[in-house]
């Protein structure tokens, strides 16, 4: 059996004890993720994404298999308690990651390519794809799955974010050469194209309407599609006069 089919099998079954075999089973599984060999979404021939369930669906079993343990360093100066089954992320010079030093945690299960930069203070959750030569500035979040392309900049505070359940939700989509501005937030699955930027402050959730002045048109997720930024688009924040009665005396 492949492992798609094994750790299908495994989330299926209804059990609260799991054998030694079970939790080989999940390390094999953590493994591929750690190396990027698997990954909670992709991109199809034709530019969609498509969510991968069952890596959504290891995950979640990690959290039933997990007991709470002590997860302190040696000097115990700082305490820490978390699930067994996902400590904090060991890395290597060989992995070429650079992770100053100062606060930063990569949770196991997150891939970082080589070249990726963190700065500190900064969080990576499982399930997470960050890709070559990105930088992830200080106090910003790349969440659960979420999927970080190659050469983008998330800026200090930013937070790109994760989504573990419902199974078939799709995480947030950060594309190739992507700015994501100081203090910006991406959310609920929204897919920002290749080459956007997304000005300081810019804020995206599945109920956020983006006005494209240049094309005329509006971006809005819908029961079928995420809300996407086209390629190349810079976006800004901005507000709209309120056009109720009280809205109208008001401005």
């Amino acid at each position: 059996m492949s492992l798609r089919e094994r750790i299908e099998a495994l989330a299926a079954e209804v059990k609260t004890e799991f054998s030694g075999e079970d939790f080989h089973l999940f390390d094999e599984f953590k493994r591929a993720l750690n190396h990027g060999e698997v990954r909670a979404a992709e991109r199809q021939s034709n530019g969609s994404w498509q969510t991968n369930r069952w890596v959504k669906q290891g995950i979640l079993l990690g959290f039933r298999m997990g007991q709470l343990a002590d997860m302190s360093p040696g000097d115990r100066r700082l305490v820490f308690v978390d699930k067994h089954t996902f400590p904090v992320h060991e890395f290597s010079e060989s992995d070429r990651v650079r992770i100053v030093p100062g606060g930063s945690s990569i949770r196991d299960g997150a891939y970082l390519a080589p070249g990726v930069v963190c700065m500190p203070p900064m969080y990576v959750n499982a399930g997470a794809y960050v890709d070559e030569g990105t930088m992830i500035d200080s106090h910003a979040l790349v969440g659960s799955c979420a999927q970080v392309g190659k050469r983008v900049h998330i800026s200090a505070a930013a937070q790109i974010g994760g989504v573990l359940e419902p199974i078939g939700a799709m995480p947030v989509i950060i594309e190739d050469d992507v700015l994501v501005g100081g203090n910006c937030g991406v959310y609920e699955g929204a897919i920002v194209r290749e080459r956007a930027v997304l000005a300081p402050g810019t804020i995206l959730t599945g109920a956020t309407p983006v006005y494209d002045l240049v094309h005329g048109e509006i971006y809005r997720k819908t029961s079928d599609a995420q809300l996407e930024i086209p390629a190349g688009a810079v976006v800004v924040p901005g507000s709209r006069a309120v056009q109720t009665e009280k809205g109208r005396e008001w401005n």
